[in-house]
């Protein structure tokens, strides 16, 4: 059974519960994490969140998110949800919104609310999605990003929609991009 950390408002752990019945109507706050990946290339990927998820299926969000389990660093996290959503290996991993934090409800009346510092990093392996977790991919540049999400929020995750403005900033020289562009 998969656990999950509870987190008290400043994010420092109180507790564990099984991220199955963590989600509900009224969800503690707990701990998770999101992470966008960058080529070589400089692109930025998005995934669409497959059909089958139990939150915000088939929308569109950064490369892929989770919650580190109890004891596991950010950094090991990041790198097994990537090889799981993915079948991608990662480098370069950067906590570039250490604090950021959000409570949302999607349309089955779910709410998340998570304690989740947002990651970049660099992908050096090809990409093999797991079905189950990706219904698509897309490659994308930054500035093409967040035109998308201006101009039909409801298509992304609420997290992402939330994050990227903050996030702008960071891009610039990790993707060869500048955050003043967007």
């Amino acid at each position: 059974m998969e656990m999950v950390v509870l987190v008290d408002s400043e994010g420092s752990p109180v507790g564990t519960q099984s991220k199955e019945s963590v989600h509900g109507v009224t969800t503690p706050r707990h701990l998770a994490f999101s992470c966008h990946v960058i080529d070589t290339a400089g692109r930025l990927l998005v995934t669409r969140r497959a059909l089958g998820k139990r939150t915000w299926p088939g929308v569109w969000t950064n490369a892929f998110c989770g919650h580190p389990g109890p004891g596991e660093t950010f950094e090991d996290a990041v790198r097994r949800r990537a090889a799981f959503e993915l079948g991608l290996t990662i480098d370069s991993i950067v906590c570039a919104l250490p604090d950021f934090g959000y409570v949302a409800r999607d349309a089955s009346g779910i709410e998340e609310n998570e304690h989740c510092p947002v990651f970049i990093a660099r992908a050096t392996s090809s990409l093999d999605p797991n079905p189950a977790e990706v219904a698509e991919i897309q490659w994308t540049s930054v500035p093409e990003l967040s035109t998308a999400t201006k101009a039909a929020p409801w298509a992304f995750s609420p997290w992402l929609i939330e994050h990227l403005p903050q996030l702008l900033s960071s891009f610039a020289g990790v993707a060869g991009e500048s955050g003043d562009d967007v």
